[in-house]
């Protein structure tokens, strides 16, 4: 019975991200921001198998008689946000044995169950690129996961692509992190950094040549090389470079590459982007730029400064945010917006930011983003104005399924921390209540 009774729970697991979804529910009484489109009050949204299939206001939404119905009155609702830069996961890539490793793929490295993951649920965090190391030049292989819960593998949060393919960039870095004194194989300073950057991409093409050249002609076919071919899927355009960097001639070397090999960047970090953000913007780049308070640790951000968001807007580029948790924690994400406009950037630019940039970033904005018909169902409640400090993520969800609910004492734990909070071995199933505690064992 105990065997039956495992196996017949385990069913249940599975089944547990579809229940509700059979029906449409609909969302009332919120104030909307739907990031593209005017600010909607008193709006309604429905959604079903976890797309939004309406939107609007109260008079211009008619509401199916057989729907569930969820009263939001008095809160604030916009999309998920997206963290174009993250550590949860607890995940490893390169190691010292050679500074650019790009076969090595975080897939192979991860924790679904980390309790951090549910950390960047309660901060309203739905997407996210999750990213090896920046101690190397090129690290491995990124992954682009929706936070969904009860994941029980690393499967289970994958976003897979119109070919069935999971999606991922790839991690690069210049400046001090990769920088080794006492020879060897790692750079010991900037200029060699790019020329052994450079050595790889060159190499790269002559791979994708070769393989060109054999044709259908199985014999003339160069031996398989793994990481050349996670190169070749950067040269074509099919894998986005995230590259850390810092300075300004370091960013100006990024950019450098970027345009002698023309492959997709985003760029990471760039402390010093109010030095070139006319540069970053004529190169039609986007950055990812993160907002701390405690600026330190190494000399390279000295000059990191909260003015990047506005300086950035103003020249026209492309500016999302990102956390680098626990660099930024998950849940004070919405915190990066506040700062971004108190230094001079647009409210509006700083909301899209948070959400709709990301997602361009991630090559995800026709499914995420921003609350529109057909988009995933990836949405947070808010208490207040998603700008303001007091301001708290209420409750969570991801295509469709709540994965997290402030009122909820085992979520609110985890949002405002104490004992047991991070706890990685216990699933995070909603579906259950408040009584499971133990997952399966």
């Amino acid at each position: 019975m105990r065997y039956f009774f495992k196996i017949a729970l385990f069913v249940f697991v599975l089944a547990c991200p579809l229940l509700g979804q059979s029906k449409q529910t609909v969302y009332v009484g919120a104030g909307i921001i739907p990031i593209v489109g005017t600010p909607i009050e008193n709006g309604v949204i429905i959604v079903e198998n976890g797309k939004i299939v309406a939107i609007g206001d109260a008079r211009s939404v008619k509401i199916p008689a057989n729907a569930a119905r969820i009263d939001l009155t008095g809160k604030i609702v916009m999309p998920g946000l997206v963290d174009t830069h993250s550590h949860i996961g607890e995940g490893s890539g390169a190691d010292g044995s050679a500074p650019i490793q790009p076969d090595v793929r975080l897939l192979d490295g991860i924790n679904a169950r980390a309790a951090n993951i549910q950390r960047a649920q309660s901060g309203g965090i739905t997407t996210v690129n999750v990213m090896p190391g920046s101690g190397h030049l090129d690290s491995g292989q990124t992954l682009y996961l929706k936070l969904r819960d009860g994941a029980v593998k690393i499967d289970d949060l994958l976003i897979y692509d119109k070919n069935g393919k999971y999606m991922g960039g790839i991690k690069f870095a210049n400046g001090t992190n990769p920088i080794r004194s006492g020879g060897g194989t790692f750079p010991g300073t900037r200029a060699k950094s790019a020329a052994l950057v450079r050595a790889q991409f060159i190499k790269a093409q002559e791979y994708r040549d070769k393989i060109k050249k054999a044709g259908d002609d199985k014999e003339k076919m160069p031996p398989r090389d793994l990481a050349m071919e996670a190169l070749v899927e950067v040269l074509n355009g099919e894998r986005v470079v995230h590259f850390h960097t810092h300075r300004h001639d370091d960013i100006l070397t990024v950019l450098r590459l970027q345009k002698e090999f023309g492959f997709k960047v985003v760029l990471q970090h760039v402390s010093e982007a109010w030095k070139v953000a006319d540069e970053i913007a004529k190169a039609g780049v986007p950055a990812s730029i993160i907002f701390i308070d405690s600026p330190g640790g190494k000399l390279e951000t000295a000059d990191i400064s909260f003015i990047n968001g506005a300086a950035l807007e103003k020249a026209g580029a492309l500016v999302g945010f990102h956390t680098d948790d626990y660099i930024t924690d998950s849940r004070l994400f919405l915190r990066s917006g506040g700062l971004a406009v108190r230094a001079g950037m647009s409210r509006d630019a700083a909301l899209y930011a948070l959400t709709m940039a990301g997602a361009k970033m991630l090559d995800l904005d026709s499914r995420i983003g921003s609350l529109e018909v057909g988009k995933d169902a990836d949405f947070i409640v808010l208490s207040g104005d998603p700008l303001s400090v007091y301001t708290k993520v209420e409750q969570t969800f991801v295509e469709g399924k709540k994965v997290f609910d402030r009122a909820n004492p085992q979520d609110r734990l985890i949002q405002v921390g104490g004992f047991g909070a991070t706890t990685d071995r216990y699933l995070h199933l909603d579906c259950f209540g408040d009584d499971f505690e133990g997952g399966l064992n």
